[in-house]
């Protein structure tokens, strides 16, 4: 029907691609009828040229169609789920699900392991010792309508036309591009069969969207793609300057998701999940106001309904949470301010490296991840530190070197103010 040379001109040229040309590349990548010399090509067009609308849409529904779409109609009620793009300290579904559980949301999550600074959701679950997050499709359903949530791993079997097409991007330098991400992150979001979805764009140092205008093309892309399919979705821009709460590494993360449930830890990290908890069971139905939804969330952390959930949503799952918490920490190694002073700005990108590099994440796909070790940041941007105050802790197997998270924190005298974590919210 089309000849791949004419379509890799006809974006080269700037000119949109038809549903049915898009369709045929696809399927042409998917079945390897295309070489990837061809796709190649092709990316990079697109990177150039870019998609308008229509075409991110064409794109995400043909990769969406490439694979196994998730039937999620036994489970009652308005089904619910949540994506981020990824930061440093992102321990975010772990203490989300169950708190939207505890509000009488179902949550139904597949999430994905790490590659970077430290490990993915799945990862960070399975530092609770026998956590199981291989579900059958039916436990995973069964779980969902009793307890309110599950969290599994992603099945290969969801959009395998992204995970071919991502690969090419990889290694082709066509990932920064609009339409390519967000075809890719919709396409499996749409196909894990949830009726309202709240994204969590990061932009900042620590995020891979640097640019807030860029970030918020990508949002907007993103829930446009989502309302053409029927579905409610929100977008929220949240700040990724500096890390998310405190902990960088996996059982550090999951300590400080258990503290934020039980009303306690990081502000920062408080603030954002009553504001996505409200967003989702708000676009549910389940609360009559944005603001009322708010107030059950605060409330559901507050008297102990939230991690109750949590509890029940590791026992589901085979963890043993009692073991996980009185297994005794590693002894960390304090970081100390040279100087006093108020901090300016955080590397944060580059305090998740360091947390890489002790073990917290993997720089390759067969790296082994460490749950135990990695990294706790005190300060804030704009807070002011004493010379000699503890800054951060770092928590290692080996002797442990401070001068990466000391370079990673700029101390002067100017006052700063702490930028707001929520820059934006789109579609609520």
């Amino acid at each position: 029907m089309f000849r791949m040379v004419e379509l890799i001109a006809k974006k080269r040229d700037g000119h949109p691609h038809t549903e049915a040309e898009i369709k045929f590349i696809i399927e042409g990548l998917t079945h390897q009828a295309i070489p990837d010399y061809q796709i190649s090509a092709w990316l990079m067009a697109v990177y150039f040229q870019s998609m308008n609308e229509e075409e991110a849409f064409y794109l995400t529904k043909a990769m969406l169609e490439s694979g196994e779409q998730i039937d999620l109609s036994s489970i009652d009620g308005i089904k619910v789920d949540k994506h981020s793009t990824g930061g440093v300290g992102d321990k975010t579904t772990i203490a989300l699900a169950p708190l939207v559980a505890s509000m009488g949301g179902k949550m139904a999550k597949l999430s994905g392991r790490g590659l970077g600074h430290t490990g993915g959701t799945i990862d960070k679950l399975e530092s609770i010792p026998g956590f199981n997050t291989g579900l059958s499709s039916g436990a995973f359903i069964s779980q969902v309508n009793t307890i309110g949530c599950a969290v599994a791993g992603q099945t290969a079997d969801v959009a395998p036309a992204d995970k071919i097409l991502y690969a090419l991007r990889d290694v082709t330098g066509t990932v920064p591009s609009i339409p390519l991400i967000a075809s890719s992150i919709m396409a499996k979001k749409l196909a894990a069969g949830a009726d309202v979805i709240v994204l969590d764009v990061k932009v900042g140092d620590g995020a891979f969207m640097k640019d807030a205008s860029e970030a918020e093309a990508l949002a907007r892309v993103m829930v446009k793609i989502g309302e053409q399919y029927g579905k409610k979705v929100t977008a929220f821009l949240t700040n990724m300057n500096e890390p998310l709460g405190e902990a960088i590494g996996n059982r550090l993360e999951v300590l400080e998701a258990i503290d934020a449930l039980n009303g306690q830890g990081p502000a920062d990290f408080r603030h954002l999940i009553i504001d996505l908890a409200a967003a989702i069971t708000y676009q549910a139905a389940l609360y009559p106001t944005y603001e009322v939804a708010q107030n059950a969330a605060q409330t559901a952390l507050d008297n102990g309904q939230a991690y109750a959930r949590f509890e029940a949503f590791i026992k589901a799952q085979g963890g043993d949470l009692e073991a996980f918490l009185h297994t005794d920490s590693l002894a960390p190694v304090r970081v100390k301010a040279p100087h006093s002073g108020t901090v300016q700005s955080m590397a944060a990108l580059d305090l998740g490296l360091a947390a890489m590099h002790l073990g917290a994440g993997r720089a390759k796909k067969d790296d082994v991840i460490d749950p135990m070790v990695g990294l706790k940041i005190f300060k804030k941007i704009g807070d002011s530190v004493q010379k000699g105050e503890v800054m951060a802790e770092i928590y290692s197997r080996t002797v442990a070197d401070d001068s990466a998270v000391l370079k990673a924190i700029t101390l002067g005298e100017k006052a700063v103010e702490n930028p707001p974590l929520i820059v934006k919210k789109i579609g609520l």
